[in-house]
């Protein structure tokens, strides 16, 4: 059995190199390519894609984890070998099903979409984007086809995100939040609100820079093994555990947008930073799922960044960073400003208790397109109408509506319910947190975030994507994902806040 494992890791190997090639191309794409290289970029994009799902689906591979099967009931079936040649054999069932020159195909498609996105999003012009899109729409409406029979077409999506997660599951779970986070928001809405002018200013960028640097370099964010840069939307790149890299990008006319981009980047990251080394070049690398990631860079985001006992120790610094701004702005306003809950255009830029909504929003949005229930011609409509309905704002262009985000653009459908996913493990993992580290908030005060990022490490970090989602969630809570402590927190938040 070993000669045949050894051989499986050396392929594996092979493969994760030209992902990685692959990831730096695409990194580069969204730093510093100049923007006539996006058709080059896409055909080399789609070369290496090729030729890592040509590596990885060849017969070699299917007879190695043949041969494997027959000896796994000799492993621990939670040993790391075990587990390896599991997740090797999903990834290798859901691969062998697309041929190489599908991937080839979408990757250059992709690649020249986001290039046309940018351009479409900073000119405020859909019709430049629509026949990308719609074309994009229709290979993935193809890739799930090579899934079937399925429950729901949206499932094999969903699936490359989430593994083991059906779409019935995350509509079960939003049909729980929905009416609860939208109770909130009316009472909210009939308290007093808070103040936050002082955070709508222009912040000098380079002292943002600095301080979210200064702030995520406490967290524990390694630079030996990361860097961080500018790009049109924020997001983070792994190449390996030794090089993990993020971007932020700044709103002219708000003070926080850098520094809470930063810190959510950085949670992303230093779960990368953080996976058992022995999983390097293999299947095991990264994280279990996208959900689970979110839940790491909106506990850095939002549970750590938004919090009172973080400011305690920051916002000294922060003030002394912008007197002319800050100056005569006190703690506790500052605290309330930065969690003011109020409905926004911009998905990234909105509160905690009106996130979830933008997602909401953004599944049944793509599920209808995936289904073909909703024309791509239609879909500005379809987005303007749901904000109101959700939100009770209208977009006044597309610009800070359908166009917003990139996801759609990379062909990332199945990507966005993870968000809101992430958003509710957060708080179930925060909940034992707490639990194991009960002088917690006496630590953020103080600056000391080593033992936060330790329990981290040893609970989600180190596994990797070692087990499915909800495996892991059930290992670390004892429980699946569930709405209800992530609903808790948001009612004893705000509460507080607005005086509910």
């Amino acid at each position: 059995m070993q000669p045949q494992l050894d051989q499986l890791k050396k392929i594996l190997n092979e493969v994760a190199d030209l992902s990685a090639a692959t990831s730096v191309l695409s990194w580069d794409q969204q730093t510093y390519m100049p923007e006539g290289g996006s058709e080059d970029r896409g055909d080399a994009l789609a070369t290496l894609s090729g030729l890592a799902h040509t590596r990885f689906t060849s017969e070699e591979v299917g007879k190695l984890l043949d041969d494997l099967s027959t000896g796994i009931d000799q492993l621990n079936p939670d040993s790391d070998e075990a587990r390896l040649i599991k997740v090797t054999r999903h990834n290798y069932e859901k691969n062998t099903r697309v041929p190489s020159e599908k991937v080839a195909e979408f990757a250059r498609v992709t690649t020249v979409a986001q290039s046309v996105w940018a351009r479409a999003r900073a000119e405020n012009n859909y019709a430049l984007f629509m026949p990308h899109l719609k074309k994009i729409i229709e290979l993935r409406q193809e890739y799930a086809g090579l899934f079937t029979p399925y429950d729901h077409i949206y499932d094999p999506l969903l699936d490359d995100y989430e593994p083991g997660l059906k779409t019935a599951d995350v509509q079960a779970i939003f049909n729980v939040l929905r009416p609860q986070q939208v109770a909130l928001l009316q009472a909210i809405h009939e308290r007093p609100q808070v103040n936050d002018n002082f955070l709508r200013q222009k912040f000098d960028e380079e002292k943002q820079w600095h301080f979210g640097v200064d702030v995520i370099t406490r967290f524990g964010y390694d630079w030996k093994r990361g860097r961080q840069d500018r790009s049109a939307h924020p997001f983070t790149i792994a190449f390996g555990t030794g090089d993990v890299r993020i971007t932020t990008r700044f709103e002219p006319e708000y003070g926080g947008s850098a520094l809470f981009s930063t810190m959510h980047e950085c949670g992303h990251a230093l779960y990368e930073q953080g996976v058992n080394p022995a999983y390097r070049r293999t299947p095991l690398s990264g994280g279990a799922s996208m959900a689970i990631h979110e839940s790491q860079s909106r506990l850095w985001e939002n549970l750590v960044g938004r919090s009172l006992p973080f400011w305690k120790y920051f916002y000294p610094k922060f003030q002394r960073t912008f007197p002319e701004i800050l100056g005569n702005v006190d703690l506790m306003t500052f605290y309330k400003g930065i969690n003011k809950v109020e409905p926004s255009f911009i998905r990234t830029e909105s509160d905690e208790a009106t996130y979830n909504l933008h997602i909401m929003l953004r599944l049944e949005l793509e599920i209808a397109l995936i289904e073909g229930s909703l024309d791509v011609k239609d879909l500005p409509e379809a987005w303007n109408e749901r904000m109101h309905e959700y939100l009770g704002i209208t977009p006044p262009n597309n610009k800070v509506g359908v166009l917003q985000d990139v996801h759609w653009a990379g062909g990332m459908f199945g990507y966005f319910p993870t968000y809101a996913l992430g958003n509710l493990v957060s708080v179930q993992l925060w909940e034992c947190i707490q639990r194991d580290l009960p002088n917690l908030d006496d630590q953020l005060a103080r600056g000391e975030f080593s033992q936060l990022l330790a329990w981290l490490r040893k609970n989600v970090h180190v596994y990797g994507s070692k087990y499915e989602p909800q495996e892991l969630v059930q290992k670390i809570t004892g429980s699946r994902i569930n709405p209800q402590p992530y609903i808790r927190y948001l009612q004893t938040k705000y509460g507080e806040i607005y005086q509910l």
